[in-house]
């Protein structure tokens, strides 16, 4: 991460109370709805939420799926997510605290599907790397990833982020991490140059893009 994980919540604590009526990106947008759209939820999946912020992702899944679980490491983040699911009354979901390296589950937990939305870009590569390999260690059948990544070459000037804080990586340093994993690549989705989507799945020898 490009800057410890302390500053990185407190920055996010500080805009959470207004971070739902920020001026989201069209691509901001498509990226989360194509998440949504990929995570093919059903009625019996566990859900877990990476980065959930203000709880997009598992506030959305949270109807078709058995249970969600949101983890962030913004305490301010996680109150916006409480207060919606409990406006809503959307019962089960559980927004807690973790991170991508931590995902703070109960050594019993069984998630079958990971999302994540514009969370990962904040780590380095190698530490993406060591989240992949966090993620595929608990044994999810599908993870779908969408954020800031490089299709070609990276533009500071566009809006999609920040070099002080943010960290992209290119679709081949992802999909290698997943693939060595042991994920299986089956879907790639490109919102911009900047931005998209990937659908990891739980390899089995002949699945591919």
């Amino acid at each position: 991460m490009t800057d410890d994980v302390a500053e990185h919540a407190a920055r996010f604590d500080e805009k959470a109370s207004e971070y739902d009526d920020g001026d989201h990106s069209p691509e901001y947008r498509d990226c989360r709805d194509l998440v949504i759209e990929h995570a093919a939820v059903d009625g019996d999946d566990v859900v877990l939420d990476l980065g959930t912020g203000t709880g997009a992702l598992a506030l959305a899944l949270a109807s078709a799926a058995d249970r969600v679980i949101g983890r962030d490491v913004s305490e301010g983040m996680l109150e916006q997510a409480r207060k919606k699911a409990a406006d809503d009354g959307i019962e089960n979901v559980d927004f807690g605290r973790g991170r991508f390296r931590e995902p703070n589950l109960p050594d019993d937990e069984d998630v079958d599907v990971i999302v994540s939305n514009f969370a990962m870009h904040h780590l380095s590569d190698a530490e993406k790397r060591d989240a992949i390999d966090v993620i595929a260690g608990l044994g999810p059948d599908r993870f779908v990833l969408g954020d800031v990544m490089l299709f070609g070459e990276a533009d500071p000037e566009e809006p999609f982020y920040s070099p002080a804080v943010d960290d992209p990586a290119t679709v081949g340093v992802l999909a290698d991490a997943l693939t060595d994993a042991g994920f299986a690549l089956t879907a790639v989705e490109r919102v911009h140059e900047q931005v998209g989507v990937l659908v990891a799945e739980r390899a089995t020898g002949d699945d591919h893009v």
